[in-house]
């Protein structure tokens, strides 16, 4: 297959490099378009005020590997390479793998999941892997997940347009129990702001955090209870897949609210506005 992969960790991570290395020798053309320097946290930021740059990087990947470092967010990478460094779109659009896990509530703020919904919103389906530790550096299993999920879905592809959220657990491939679809979960911080004092005595606040509490979605989103939630699976050495897409509709709730009155009268129907 033809894959774009990106990520948030920079050019120089050892977690693309172990991606694009992995799929490369499985026979895969890749081709990675990502920052040049660590973008973790950008969410699906773009840059509108300044040029966007990107350089051709040798060395770093195998050699059946195009690289480019962008210095734009990972959003920007994508973008970038699908309307100006490649001649075609690729099959899939693949960004991480993460250093840390990107789960619940924390993919709304991931540069990770952001490069691969950009994927998305250009109409091609995209995964996102990540490695659930900030401090465990080996990455051979979630690359080698990757080579078999990727491997499956060239055989069976996705149903529909979607993005895979894939979340490893950060132990040795004998000790992963398996792999298994779940539904996003929230996840709750405590302590979000460390507020110190810089040599010249102005405040300022470092954001920080730990996790408090990995809960359940609120009740009435339309999702399936029968599914596990991400952050409960990967506690047990399970990989998390969630699917995503970026429609934020709450549809539910636009059901009921189509109910009401507005004040302003008339409704939509059929295309058109009434009285």
């Amino acid at each position: 297959m033809k894959l774009l992969i990106s990520n948030d960790d920079g050019v120089s991570a050892l977690g693309i490099r172990t991606l694009a290395n992995t799929l490369a020798l499985s026979g895969h053309e890749v081709t990675v378009v990502c920052p040049d320097r660590e973008r973790s946290a950008t969410g699906h930021g773009l840059t509108l005020h300044q040029p966007i740059r990107a350089e051709i990087v040798e060395s770093l990947f195998h050699p059946n590997v195009k690289a480019w470092a962008c210095d734009g967010t990972p959003s920007d990478c994508v973008k970038l390479a699908l309307w100006a460094l490649l001649d075609s779109a690729p099959d899939l659009v693949v960004s991480g793998i993460n250093q840390g896990a990107n789960v619940g509530t924390e993919i709304l703020y991931s540069g990770t999941v952001s490069a691969a919904m950009e994927g998305l919103i250009e109409g091609i389906p995209s995964i996102a892997f990540s490695l659930t530790s900030h401090t465990i550096r080996e990455f051979q299993p979630a690359a080698d997940f990757a080579s078999i999920l990727i491997a499956e879905l060239a055989k069976n592809p996705l149903p529909d347009l979607m993005l895979l959220n894939v979340n490893v657990p950060a132990v040795k491939w004998e000790e992963i129990r398996g792999a298994v679809v779940t539904r996003q979960g929230v996840r709750r911080y405590i302590d979000v702001f460390d507020k110190r004092t810089d040599p010249r005595g102005k405040t300022y606040y470092w954001l920080t955090g730990e996790v408090q509490e990995d809960i359940e979605p609120p009740i009435g989103l339309n999702l399936p209870q029968n599914i596990p939630i991400d952050v409960h699976v990967i506690r047990d050495n399970y990989i998390s897949i969630t699917p995503l897409q970026y429609n934020l509709t709450y549809s539910k709730a636009a059901t009921e609210l189509c109910k009401r009155e507005w004040g302003i009268g008339g409704e939509w129907q059929a295309g058109k506005q009434t009285e």
